[in-house]
């Protein structure tokens, strides 16, 4: 297998394991041929080229041009293929950098073979850079399947922080959402079920694709790295159930708000129909009072205004006394 300088297909890192736990990292613009030693096995890591069919892979990699297809889609769910050369495995990394929605996830997707493994990002992964510092502070991996194992623990971890940070956000919302006004914890509830239901959708089948690799008989995966593959399912698999549960919780969230201005609604409509009905009869009473025609009792005695007044007036407390008493505001 030859490396040859890549910068301008996309190559970020290339590194050189010899199977005991020792690393080099090759400069990606060396232009000499590198194979790994006995036991050993090399890593490349590419990003994601936009609109590019002539890249290395496609033209020096020797890998199936099916398998680089799939290595460089994008927006791809996750998944493992195993072949008889190698095995393709997707998965998807989230977003934690600044400026960026955590649900926004980025696809991680490897091509491990027998002397190799071929990564191809299409946005940068924190994971990534934290491996990388791992492996330049002597903590290589000795195997494939090791690498694998730590890499996909490493993912789950950061989606283990963005899955906490949602169930907080939920629990202060139960607490806002009866302090609050309604306009203003409603728009934070439609973006927590929006990004819970979007990483679910994402992770899901991120279970079933560790699953499937770790159960890969070639050599380079052990039993340590099996479990930890299926580990970090589990927690896969924990997370899509916590996040369901979000999403539960940001419906109930909402029906509590809708409830509550409904409440507000009623209790606002009660209050003028409680108006109408004590000002309807006064109004008709009063209205009769000022017809300009003759026989209206009263017209002639400047006193009469302060009695009608009066009678008003006790007759509005009276009525607010008997609805009050009915219960009925």
């Amino acid at each position: 297998m030859c490396v040859k300088p890549l910068n301008s297909d996309g190559l970020l890192d290339v590194w050189l394991f010899d199977g005991k736990g020792g690393a080099r990292r090759i400069p990606a613009d060396e232009p000499h041929p590198h194979r790994p030693e006995e036991g050993g096995f090399i890593w490349l890591h590419f990003r994601r080229l936009p609109h590019r069919s002539d890249t290395w892979l496609h033209t020096h990699s020797g890998i199936d041009s099916h398998i680089v297809e799939e290595l460089m889609e994008t927006h791809t769910r996750p998944r493992c293929q195993v072949l008889e050369e190698g095995a393709l495995l997707i998965l998807r990394a989230v977003n934690l950098h600044p400026n960026s929605l955590p649900e926004e996830m980025a696809s991680l997707t490897m091509w491990v073979d027998s002397e190799r493994i071929v990564s191809v990002q299409d946005q940068p992964i924190s994971a990534i850079a934290d491996y990388v510092d791992s492996i330049s502070r002597r903590r290589a991996p000795r195997t494939q399947g090791e690498m694998v194992a730590e890499l996909a623990t490493r993912l789950v971890y950061r989606l283990d922080l963005v899955v906490s940070m949602l169930i907080d956000e939920a629990d202060e919302l139960e607490d806002d959402a009866q302090r609050q006004a309604p306009s203003d914890v409603l728009p934070r509830v439609l973006v927590l079920r929006r990004v819970a239901m979007k990483l679910r959708r994402h992770i899901a089948p991120q279970r079933e694709a560790l699953n499937h690799f770790s159960l890969e008989d070639d050599p380079w995966i052990g039993p340590k790295d099996r479990n930890r593959l299926r580990d970090a399912a589990d927690r896969v698999s924990r997370f899509s159930e916590e996040l369901d549960t979000v999403r539960e919780r940001s419906i109930l969230i909402r029906e509590q708000i809708v409830d509550r201005r409904a409440e507000q609604m009623n209790q606002s409509m009660l209050v003028l129909a409680a108006v109408t009905v004590i000002f309807a009869p006064l109004t008709l009473i009063s209205g009769m009072f000022g017809m300009n025609v003759g026989g209206i009792p009263g017209n002639t005695d400047p006193a009469a205004f302060w009695a009608i007044t009066v009678i008003f007036i006790v007759m509005g407390v009276g009525m607010v006394w008997l609805f009050r008493r009915l219960k009925w505001f």
